[in-house]
C-alpha cells in the first residue's frame, strides 16, 4: 500500500491568497504532499500575530502547519491551538520551492576538508608570550589546524623555544617560518614539526634536522619565485636524505607576477605529481585592497582542484581580520563541491558578507495595503525599492533621504519621545544600510552579514 502523503496547512491572509495558490499548485506534486490553505479574515499576512492566529484558525487534519515567515510571536501557540507542529515559512512565499526543495541547515555529508590551514604570528618576536598564545587561540577557534611562529630576520629569538613549548603543552602543532638555523633548531627541540622554508641557502641543514628529529618536515621553496629547477633541485635533495617536504612554488602578488605564479603551481603539479604542495595565501589577501573572504574562496578552489593539501595565512590586514575563518568556511565549500560534482552556489550562506543571496521584498501593492490595514501607533520601517517606509495608523512616508523622512516623520507626529525617534533612527540607519548594499532588512532583526553575523535583541519601543 502506498504511504499517505503528507497534509500541509498554509496559513494566510486575503492579498497573498491567489499566490499562494499558485505556488503550491506546482510544488506540492513535486515536494510530494498535499496542501490545505486557510485564508484568514485579515488581508495582509504580515500583520498576523500568532496569538491571533490561534483564536482564528479553523479545524484542520493537517500533519503540519506552515505560518508566513513574518508572522510575529510563539509559535508554540499556534502549534497547541491546532495541535499539530507549527513553524515560520519563508518572508517570501515565492520562496516556498527553496524552503520545501532543500532542508535547513547544510546538506547531508557537508563540512569535510582535505586543505590544512597554517595561521602565522607574525613578528612573534616582538610579542609577549600572553600575545602569542591569545592569538594562536583566535586563530585555533577560526579553524587553524597549525600555529606558524614567524621569526624577523636579522637576528636570533631568544624566546622561540620557550614560546613553541607553550604552545605544544596547550595543544597546538606548531612550525616555525625562520631562515636562521639556530631559531629552527631550538623550536625543533621544542615540539615545532615544520619548518618554513628551505631553498638552496640552507638545504644543507635539513640533514641534521631529520637526524635528530625524523618526524619534522619543511616546506621547500625556490631560490628565487620564478627558478622552478632550483626548487626541483632542492626537493630531489630532500628526497634523496628522506626528509618529508611540501613544495611552495610562491603566490606573488598582483601586479608582480600573480597569474606566473599560478601557472608555475600548475607546472609543479605536472613535474611532481604525488607531491606535497602548500600555498602562501596571504601573498594574496594581505596584499590585494579587497575584502579577503572572495579571495580565499577563489584561492581555496584553485587549490583543491590542483591538489595543494595546505595554506599559510595570517590575519594582518584590516580587510584580512578574518581570514582564517574564511578560509575555514572556503576549503569545507570547495570540497564539497569538487566531491560531489554541484555548483559551489547555496552551500555556504557563512561567505555571503557583504550583499544577501536574494532579495525579497513585499512588493508596492501589499506594503500600501499593509499601510492602510494598520491602525495602532507603532511604527513600522521597510526598506525596498531604493526608499525607506515608515507608517502606522495615522502615517504613511518614504523617500530615499533618511533625513527628510525623519523631518517629515517629526512633522507629523510632534510627540515623538527621544527613545523613539532614537531607536527609529537606528533602524533608519540599518535601512539606509541594507538598501545601499543590496541587502533584506527586516524591522527589529540584524541585517544579515555571513558568518559575522552577530543576533539582534529587538528594542521596538
Amino acid at each position: 500500500m502506498t504511504p499517505a502523503r503528507p497534509r500541509i496547512l498554509f496559513v494566510t491572509g486575503k492579498l497573498a491568497e491567489p499566490a499562494l495558490r499558485r505556488v503550491l499548485a506546482d510544488l506540492a506534486p513535486k515536494a510530494g504532499f498535499d496542501a490545505e490553505v486557510a485564508v484568514l479574515n485579515i488581508t495582509v499576512a504580515a500583520l498576523l500575530t500568532t496569538s491571533w492566529v490561534a483564536r482564528h484558525l479553523p479545524p484542520t487534519a493537517a500533519d503540519r502547519l506552515i505560518l508566513p515567515g513574518l508572522c510575529s510571536g510563539d509559535v508554540n501557540e499556534v502549534s497547541r491551538a491546532a495541535g499539530v507542529p507549527a513553524e515560520r515559512g519563508p518572508a517570501d512565499l515565492r520562496d516556498l520551492p527553496e524552503f520545501f526543495g532543500k532542508p535547513s541547515g547544510p546538506p547531508p555529508g557537508y563540512g569535510g576538508s582535505d586543505i590544512e590551514i597554517l595561521a602565522e604570528v607574525n613578528h612573534a618576536p616582538r610579542k609577549s608570550p600572553g600575545a602569542i598564545l591569545a592569538e594562536a587561540r583566535h586563530y585555533r577557534d577560526s579553524g587553524a589546524d597549525v600555529i606558524d611562529l614567524g621569526c624577523d630576520p636579522g637576528g636570533t629569538w631568544p624566546g622561540v623555544a620557550d614560546a613553541v613549548r607553550m604552545l605544544v603543552t596547550d595543544g597546538f602543532r606548531v612550525s616555525v617560518d625562520s631562515f636562521n638555523p639556530d631559531e629552527v633548531d631550538a623550536a625543533l627541540a621544542a615540539g615545532a614539526e615544520l619548518v618554513l622554508s628551505v631553498n638552496g641557502s640552507n638545504v644543507a641543514h635539513a640533514r641534521r634536522w631529520h637526524d635528530r628529529f625524523p618526524a619534522a618536515a619543511v616546506v621547500a621553496i625556490p631560490d628565487t619565485p620564478t627558478d622552478l629547477d632550483s626548487l626541483a633541485r632542492t626537493a630531489d635533495a630532500l628526497r634523496d636524505l628522506g626528509v618529508k617536504h611540501r613544495l611552495d612554488p610562491i603566490l606573488e602578488p598582483i601586479g608582480f607576477g600573480f597569474a606566473a605564479s599560478l601557472g608555475r603551481y600548475a607546472e609543479t603539479r605536472r613535474r611532481f605529481p604525488g607531491a606535497e604542495l602548500m600555498m602562501g595565501v596571504g601573498n594574496l589577501t594581505e596584499l590585494t585592497d579587497a575584502d579577503s573572504a572572495g579571495v580565499n574562496v577563489l584561492l581555496a578552489g584553485f587549490c583543491q582542484e590542483l591538489g595543494v593539501r595546505s595554506v599559510l595565512t595570517t590575519e594582518v590586514g584590516n580587510w584580512a581580520r578574518s581570514a582564517v575563518r574564511e578560509f575555514d568556511l572556503a576549503r569545507r565549500l570547495v570540497f564539497h563541491a569538487m566531491r560531489e560534482g554541484v555548483l559551489p552556489k547555496r552551500l555556504e550562506p557563512g561567505l555571503v558578507l557583504l550583499r544577501d543571496p536574494k532579495l525579497s521584498p513585499m512588493g508596492e501593492e501589499a506594503l500600501r495595503e499593509l499601510a492602510a490595514r494598520v491602525t495602532d501607533r507603532n511604527y513600522r520601517v521597510f526598506a525596498e525599492r531604493g526608499e525607506i517606509h515608515v507608517f502606522n495608523g495615522s502615517v504613511y512616508l518614504h523617500g530615499a533621504d533618511p533625513f527628510a523622512v525623519f523631518a517629515e516623520l517629526a512633522a507629523a507626529d510632534p510627540k515623538l519621545d527621544p527613545s523613539h525617534a532614537f531607536y527609529l533612527g537606528y533602524e533608519f540607519a540599518k535601512a539606509v544600510t541594507a538598501l545601499t548594499l543590496g541587502k533584506n532588512y527586516t524591522q527589529d532583526q540584524a541585517l544579515r552579514w555571513g558568518f559575522l553575523t552577530v543576533p539582534e535583541k529587538g528594542h521596538h519601543v
